[in-house]
């Protein structure tokens, strides 16, 4: 596999996208596309929709991957593990729902009994990098190094090797596939191309894995982040952000599809904004026929509903 991953990563002619040649920006297109939708007429016991809660787990490493000079923003990166974790960890509990959890290998190291006490009470841990690194700045060889590494931590630490990959920053290399098909991940969680599940296609070929596709605006982060020095700045009322993935949960179950929601233990469960998941899932629930599963048992479903 490692040499497949050298033959994607060919250097070009240094040319600027408006000289390539047709051959060059379709075979960047064609690299890796949505293939057939993957939808079910119904979900599993005949729900009508599926639901599927997600904590990118970050901490620290949203700090330590730029460097870690700043022992504010670490501090920020406790705050998900000192009160962020519990508060989500109780809420799930409280509502008898199984959510998937995308740790990255550093903060698994950092904080290994909060895995497993995730898997202890029946969530999914995901893959999310090793210490949240942006894949397309990483070399290829580092980058299946890194995936593999981690993959081999979180087995260690929970006892359970992960079935699914979140990217850190949902960033997809050219070569991120090759390393996923090389785990032998049953799904990847980090491409756009549709609402609702589908499977992936590699340079015109089937996969045979599961995308269970995000998108920004079902993102605590992009409407709450903060940084002091940057122009990053919280601009949207926790209200309309409420008002957005009720919104986005209503036509998913309109259309019989997959609402999937990716949160943030040191963003969403701040004391002004867990309202928000809490009031959201109550909202849900007065829906009959909804089905809140894992990230690994929607794309299994699908899977095998499909086939593929």
């Amino acid at each position: 596999m490692t040499s497949s991953i050298k033959e994607t990563t060919m250097t070009e002619p240094e040319l600027l996208p408006w000289q390539w040649p047709e051959e060059t920006w379709r075979a960047k297109v064609d690299r890796v596309r949505a293939g057939r939708n993957l939808k079910p007429a119904k979900w599993k016991n005949g729900a009508r929709c599926a639901v599927a809660l997600s904590f990118d787990v970050d901490h620290e490493t949203n700090e330590l991957r730029d460097g870690g000079k700043s022992v504010g923003r670490l501090s920020w990166g406790q705050y998900g593990n000192r009160v962020g974790m519990p508060r989500i960890l109780d809420l799930m509990k409280k509502e008898d729902i199984q959510a998937t959890f995308f740790v990255p290998a550093v903060t698994a190291l950092l904080y290994p009994d909060e895995q497993r006490r995730v898997i202890a009470e029946g969530h999914e841990i995901g893959l999310h990098g090793w210490i949240h690194e942006v894949n397309t700045a990483v070399p290829p060889d580092a980058e299946r190094e890194l995936h593999l590494r981690s993959a081999d931590t979180l087995e260690k630490i929970t006892g359970v090797r992960p079935v699914g990959m979140r990217t850190p920053s949902w960033d997809f290399s050219e070569v991120t596939l090759a390393i996923e098909r090389e785990l032998g991940l049953l799904y990847d969680s980090s491409l756009f191309a549709d609402d609702d599940p589908y499977e992936i296609v590699e340079k015109g070929e089937p996969t045979g894995m599961v995308e269970l596709p995000v998108e920004w605006i079902r993102d605590d982060a992009v409407y709450f982040n903060m940084n002091r020095f940057q122009a990053l700045r919280p601009y949207t009322a926790p209200e309309a952000v409420f008002d957005i993935f009720r919104r986005e949960f209503d036509r998913a179950y309109e259309e019989g599809g997959l609402f999937l929601l990716t949160m943030h233990p040191h963003v969403i469960t701040y004391r002004s904004r867990i309202w928000i998941l809490e009031k959201l899932i109550a909202h849900i629930k007065e829906m009959p026929d909804v089905w809140f599963a894992s990230h690994a048992e929607i794309a299994g479903f699908v899977k095998e509903q499909s086939g593929i």
